[in-house]
């Protein structure tokens, strides 16, 4: 790895997001600066059932000012990525995954944070309870057929990066 850090200051400390300005050698050997992001890992899940349909949920996000459609999946709150996702799927949906097997890992942004986003197939769904936060009270839960959450992928209704690479990923037969 070319990059060395030689002191770091943070700019912006909150609850869920810190803003870091370090100061670097670069891989050429020159000094700067390279500012990044802290933020929590994630989870999408790929929730399965036996009718090769899966679990979308669909919310108002702030910053795209719009309702985005998605996997079920949330941050990690510090929490091991298997139970992050396990809780996120009941949390946003109300189902329990009977099985959950690790798809894949993206690196969302990797210019501007570290953070990761795991990949999860859950099959064996049974009911649990809901249990949101404030933020999620406009959520809705829908059941679609595999092939036309892939097909909204292409026609650009599914936008959200770890929900777009984890379909695409099951679609192939990774799941």
């Amino acid at each position: 790895m070319g990059w060395v850090r030689t002191a770091r200051e943070l700019l912006h400390q909150g609850p869920f997001v810190a803003l870091y300005r370090d100061s670097v050698r670069r891989p050429d050997g020159t000094a700067g600066t390279y500012e990044h992001v802290v933020v929590e890992d994630g989870v999408r899940v790929v929730a399965l059932d036996g009718d090769d349909h899966v679990v979308l949920v669909e919310d108002d996000f702030y910053l795209q000012g719009q309702r985005v459609l998605h996997l079920p999946g949330g941050g990690c709150a510090g929490q091991d990525p298997r139970d992050a996702a396990r809780r996120e799927l009941e949390e946003e949906t109300g189902l329990v995954a009977g099985e959950l097997r690790l798809l894949g890992v993206v690196d969302p942004l990797p210019a501007t944070t570290s953070a990761r986003t795991y990949l999860f197939v859950a099959t064996g769904l049974r009911p649990g309870a809901v249990h949101r936060d404030a933020t999620e009270a406009g959520m809705t839960v829908q059941r679609w057929p595999l092939d036309d959450a892939v097909a909204a992928i292409h026609s650009g209704r599914i936008t959200e990066a770890g929900s777009m690479v984890a379909l695409l990923l099951t679609d192939r037969g990774q799941a």
